[in-house]
């Protein structure tokens, strides 16, 4: 894309409707058209630009250009304030000279622009920069890495694996550094204890580079639409619901009798759908043929049942629903500060979905050692449910081996289904004192018009102050930061919830979407079969 310079001029874009993190509160057009670093010093911002080797201070406010001091080298990028010096990062070592990688760091006199102060850099291409009260951290896109370093002669103290394949700026909040991505077009709260994102957002422009706190919100900048963005944070929203699109889904369960006997009765359970975040059900369920009753179970899983007496050999029956949706993305924004406490969980759901049974097993010694491993003496609810996604992300990997095996079984095994990662997930949550549960539902399968027969099923943790947030351990088993914790607290609108249950009943057993029984001759061969069909709606 050619870039195009600007005037220096503002353009001031107000956003209306509810505020959620990440979300644009204003903008305006930056001077020059090459920013890279960007941090704030408690009055004003301050801006970096490549081409013009200049470091603009700008007042947030109305975007106006205060005053300009020259880049203490040739390629600026990443900015910092340490409460009385700029710090910026040179990605070329100093030189003017192409394809010369060599980072350095400089600290910078406001004023003026003397250079005050210089090291090398953690790494050859350090891209943003930032300030905790002691140290600096930078993010190098080359080695992926976030590192804290010393600010005396660029030792690094910690460093972490980025959130994804492309950091380009970072800041700190006081408490959590926040770190931009280029190709993810995405940015990431991250704890600088452990380097596991938190809060994913999504970025305000196609190439976010420098990042900046004020003490209340986040700035961005960003290189391809040539502005700086205000950027809600802590807003009290909980999660997100966008990108939807409208399905007409179609779910059949079918039971044959091959003989050579008689089926005597068959039973057949179609789990209802309601509206969860994710989903709003615009079209209540048709069912053909009508079901006999609808029942529900002791979790409040709503069933049609339907009921179908003396199948011949050959002889066919089925119970079809179908409904039409509008299926969401939803996305929680989950501050573990803001989490309670274990006491603050309401006794009816402890008392409800903290059983123990003969799938869980929580008290055996397995699960009871790997509880030991995953969340030693943490408190926080919030760290506890990342203690043991993590630890399954470490001991466990996904293959379908058939059958659904308890949890100390699986974990011990080290693989299993989605279920069984269910499965061995609620059980060292309960062990742990929070409440967990599981969903199931169809899947959209590439395509928006498709059809499945495979389906899925995740768990929900009941976080105090929060609520049921959805978190899949099986689909967590990735490499990079970002792509384990996109299976916390968010969902894809690929999905419709049909069932929700704590494991157990005498309608849906341990299934979910439908579930079937039959009372048959000896030797008769019954086989079920239930799949789903996906159709867009405009």
């Amino acid at each position: 894309m050619r870039k195009i310079i600007h005037l220096f001029f503002l353009i001031l874009i107000p956003f209306s409707g509810f505020c959620y993190t990440g979300e644009v509160i204003t903008s305006f057009e930056i001077p020059g058209s090459y920013p890279t670093g960007l941090t704030y010093d408690g009055t004003h911002l301050w801006l970096a630009d490549y081409q013009t080797d200049l470091l603009y201070c700008i007042d947030p406010a109305t975007g106006d250009v205060i005053r300009s001091i020259p880049a203490p080298a040739y390629w600026p990028e990443g900015l910092a304030w340490d409460g009385a010096f700029l710090w910026n990062a040179d990605v070329k070592g100093g030189l003017p000279l192409s394809e010369n990688y060599a980072g350095k760091i400089y600290q910078v006199d406001p004023k003026d622009g003397k250079i005050l102060h210089t090291i090398q850099a953690p790494g050859s291409t350090p891209r943003g920069l930032t300030w905790d009260g002691n140290y600096l951290w930078c993010v190098d896109n080359a080695s992926d890495e976030i590192i804290q370093f010393s600010p005396e002669d660029g030792t690094t103290i910690r460093s972490f694996r980025s959130p994804a394949s492309d950091p380009r700026g970072i800041t700190f909040d006081g408490k959590y550094l926040w770190i931009s991505d280029r190709i993810k077009d995405e940015i990431y709260m991250v704890d600088p204890e452990t380097g596991s994102v938190i809060i994913i957002a999504d970025a305000p422009g196609a190439f976010t580079r420098g990042l900046a706190f004020d003490g209340d919100n986040l700035w961005a900048v960003d290189y391809q639409e040539d502005k700086i963005y205000k950027l809600k944070v802590r807003d009290g929203i909980k999660y997100r619901a966008y990108n939807a699109h409208k399905a007409k889904i179609t779910y059949t369960h079918e039971v044959t009798n091959f003989g050579p006997g008689a089926v005597k009765e068959v039973s057949i359970h179609l789990a209802i759908p309601h509206d969860r975040p994710s989903q709003a059900i615009l079209v209540p369920p048709v069912y053909k043929p009508d079901y006999t009753e609808k029942v529900t179970d002791k979790w409040g899983q709503e069933t049609a049942k339907y009921t179908f007496k003396n199948l011949k050999p050959g002889e066919k029956v089925r119970g079809e629903m179908t409904t039409v949706a509008k299926i969401s993305e939803v996305r929680y924004f989950i501050y573990p500060e803001d989490v309670g406490t274990l006491a603050d969980i309401p006794t009816a759901i402890s008392e409800k979905y903290l059983e123990n049974n003969e799938k869980y097993q929580f008290d055996h010694p397995v699960i009871q050692q790997g509880l030991k491993e995953a969340v030693g003496d943490e408190t926080n609810p919030y760290w506890i449910f990342r203690g043991i996604f993590n630890y399954l992300i470490d001991h466990m990997y996904y293959e379908m081996v058939g059958g659904w095996n308890t949890a100390p079984t699986v974990l011990e095994r080290g693989n299993g289904s989605c279920s069984e990662y269910s499965f061995v997930y609620i059980s060292m949550c309960r062990a742990a004192g929070l409440p967990a549960r599981y969903v199931g539902s169809v899947v959209v399968r590439g395509d928006y018009a498709s059809q499945d027969d495979v389906f899925h099923r995740w768990v929900e943790v009941y976080l105090p102050n929060i609520g049921w947030v959805p978190i899949d351990p099986s689909g967590g088993d990735k490499d990079w930061p970002r792509d384990q914790a996109n299976y916390i607290g968010h969902l894809s609108h690929r999905y419709l919830i049909t069932t929700e249950s704590g494991g157990g009943s005498k309608t849906m057993g341990w299934t979910y979407n439908s579930n079937e029984s039959w009372v048959s001759d000896p030797k008769s061969f019954v086989v079920s079969d239930h799949f789903a069909e996906w159709e867009p709606v405009e």
